[in-house]
């Protein structure tokens, strides 16, 4: 009977969708962690908190930062640098002594001179040091240099080459030269002693890094597949090595840009998957949310910004991803839509989150019990106390989940960590903001939830109030109409309370000409001073005069939709039909008795159509039976249904059936209609 308006989705709209879809991909791969921080941390000498540890892939096991350090300073001292032997400098040096005492030295025989030389040769060839590196070398008299001259290298102990001033001091220690040692002083003997050992940087670095490099950083290696720990599993010094060592070789694959690149595209792969699997179930068994822009907006909005939160609290380390209130996402939908979308949407953005953690089961199996939870508890959401009860019972489950998994996983009951359920105790107080949220998204999204009806159908409500009193039999018949429209709704599955509150606004607009309405006559009937244009346009008026105050009083546009279309774009048939008898020759504008509408486009609107005219025109029959109440109404919905009033929503024969069963057995009821007893004869 409705329009496949689906099918009415042009190709702008397809593509504006498709581009929703690559965004809410773009945003949530720009949020997953991309440093390689892994989610967990060993904690030696405390039970293992997460689930059973499993190397995903091959990797060292590293040595500890002391242990290396420890063998580096072995190797050290094992360490032999390179010194180049110059053997210019022993020429030089020997050559400006002798020439600087060629005449001898003073006070001594010229012998001195040739024992002197010859002194000063036996330092150079043996090797003199610079002082510096003398002085730090000899700290360890075991040390041993390498002392190269041309193309060989010989091994020295440090202790048997000089520095300047060993070699001035030894230099004295001759037998010859100590008898005069205050003589030779004053020649500045010192001033012939230059290093010829010249440090070889190079060479000494290279094989420095060579040593380096041959002390192994790993002890072994962990295989794929292999366990490394138990959940509730004490943590010692050995399991606590291997836990970091994979820490270290997950933050070194990151700087892999090939590893990252295929993780990169993994992750859009899922993602893309996940969000296009919701995307086909939209388009596929709730058409009705994916043509409307507020409804995919929200939904989107919902999986994108939950996902993107947790990604980051993940990815920069920030509390615990269980301080994160998910249920929020089904509560939000579920009050808005409906269950299955509710479920879809949590499911989705629970996977989501789970792909970048290091141990995803626990947490899906938590927040997917949080999210049955709060669907089932939201079955009807009628009272701001339902949220209340929905919090405690996902905190009481979620609490209840962990549980199990720790009594599963844990050996004994004094190594579970039971520091996670204050991060679910304040996840279930943080789901409290719940109802003010609520009403953040109402507005946000153009959605009215139940709460918000209930709260309408408060008849302290300015604009009921003012009903109640200038317009009390208008009052009366849009309380008859809420209810019967409520018990059509609950029969065909349709929005009872939304049809109820609508019903109570769908003719306050009859408040500003309350006497024109005959619900509200006594006696004294206005539009017998009126032609029957005027009195069409005064009764069609309530419709206009009825959505200023919509307008005024602020109200919801699911309940303006209700005031639009409680006619549609019928006629005023009452005044159109007395025209035409009285005037059947003069041609008619048939706009100035017709109703702007539109007509109903949702099975909500179709039903008040229906109650509305049915319990109008009751109230006219002479005498009320069963088979009178039952023509009336098969008059009335068979004439809407042929005028086609609900060509534009989404309501079938089999709901009108329903409703025509509905109406009849409570106008029965109403008007104590009794079955007829036949006369004894």
């Amino acid at each position: 009977m409705s329009r496949n308006r689906f099918e009415d989705i042009t190709w702008h709209d397809l593509l504006v969708r498709i581009a929703l879809v690559i965004i809410s991909v773009l945003l949530i791969l720009w949020a997953m962690p991309r440093d390689g921080q892994v989610t967990f941390k060993a904690e030696k000498g405390k039970p293992w908190r997460y689930a059973d540890f499993v190397a995903p892939y091959d990797f060292p096991i590293y040595k500890s930062d002391a242990t290396i350090q420890e063998q580096r300073d072995s190797i050290m001292r094992q360490y032999e640098p390179y010194y180049g032997l110059s053997k210019d400098t022993e020429g030089k040096m020997v050559s400006k002594f002798t020439h600087d005492f060629a005449d001898g030295i003073p006070g001594l025989t010229p012998d001195f001179i040739s024992i002197i030389a010859n002194r000063l040769h036996q330092f150079y060839d043996e090797g003199i040091m610079a002082a510096a590196q003398y002085d730090e070398l000899i700290k360890d008299t075991t040390r041993i240099i390498r002392i190269v001259s041309g193309k060989q290298a010989v091994s020295e102990h440090i202790t048997n080459v000089w520095s300047p001033k060993s070699a001035y001091e030894q230099l004295f220690q001759d037998p010859l030269l100590s008898q005069h040692r205050a003589l030779l002083q004053r020649c500045n003997l010192n001033d012939y002693i230059s290093p010829n050992l010249i440090y070889d940087k190079e060479r000494s670095e290279s094989s420095l890094r060579n040593l380096q490099e041959s002390i192994p950083l790993a002890s072994g290696v962990a295989l794929r597949g292999q366990k490394i720990v138990d959940r509730g599993q004490i943590v010692d010094e050995k399991t606590e090595r291997i836990i970091e060592s994979f820490i270290k070789e997950s933050e070194l694959r990151q700087t892999d840009k090939s590893k990252l690149n295929t993780k990169l595209v993994g992750e859009a792969l899922l993602i893309l998957l996940l969000i296009g699997c919701f995307t086909i179930y939209l388009s596929l068994f709730r058409k009705d949310y994916f043509e409307r822009w507020r409804s995919i907006t929200m939904l989107y909005s919902m999986i994108v910004v939950f996902s993107v939160i947790a990604l980051q609290m993940v990815g920069h380390n920030i509390l615990h991803v269980y301080l994160l209130p998910f249920a929020m996402v089904p509560i939000f939908i579920r009050v808005f839509m409906d269950s299955r979308t509710a479920f879809m949407s949590h499911t989705v953005t629970v996977l989501i989150v789970a792909c970048a953690l290091q141990h995803p089961l626990d947490f899906i199996i938590i927040e997917e019990v949080a999210g049955f939870i709060a669907i089932f508890s939201l079955r009807e959401l009628s009272s701001r106390s339902q949220l209340f009860k929905t919090a405690i019972l996902v905190t009481l489950g979620t609490m209840a989940a962990n549980l199990g998994l720790d009594w599963k996983f844990g050996s004994d009951f004094s190594v579970i960590d039971y520091s996670e359920y204050n991060y679910l105790i304040v996840n279930g107080a943080m789901l409290f903001c719940s109802y003010p949220l609520l009403y953040l998204i109402e507005k946000l999204f153009g959605f009215t939830s139940n709460i918000t009806l209930i709260e309408l159908s408060d008849m302290s409500k300015d604009v009921l109030r003012r009903m109640s009193e200038v317009a009390p039999g208008t009052f009366q018949h849009s309380i008859q109409v809420g209810n019967l429209a409520a018990e059509i709704a609950n029969k065909i599955g349709a929005k009872a309370q939304l049809v109820r509150t609508g019903a109570l606004y769908h003719d306050i607009g009859k408040i500003q000409n309350p006497i024109y309405f005959t619900e509200n006559q006594s006696g004294v009937n206005p539009h017998e001073n009126l032609s029957y244009i005027d009195s069409a346009q005064v009764i069609i008026s309530h419709v206009t005069d009825g959505l200023k105050l919509a307008d005024k009083y602020n109200l919801p546009d699911v309940i303006k939709d209700f005031i639009a279309t409680h006619h549609g774009q019928g006629k005023a048939k009452y005044f159109y039909v007395k025209y035409k008898n009285e005037y059947p020759d003069e041609p008619i504008d048939e706009l100035l008795f017709t109703y702007p509408g539109p007509n109903p486009f949702t099975r909500e609107q179709a039903i008040l159509m229906m109650a509305d005219a049915v319990e109008a025109a009751s109230r006219s029959l002479p005498d009320y039976t069963e088979q009178s109440i039952r023509d009336l109404v098969e008059r009335i919905l068979d004439s809407q249904l042929a005028e086609g009033y609900f060509r534009d929503c989404p309501i079938t024969f089999r709901d009108i059936q329903y409703a025509k069963t509905v109406l009849i057995e409570k106008l029965k009821t109403i008007y104590h209609t009794r079955i007829s007893y036949p006369e004894l004869k």
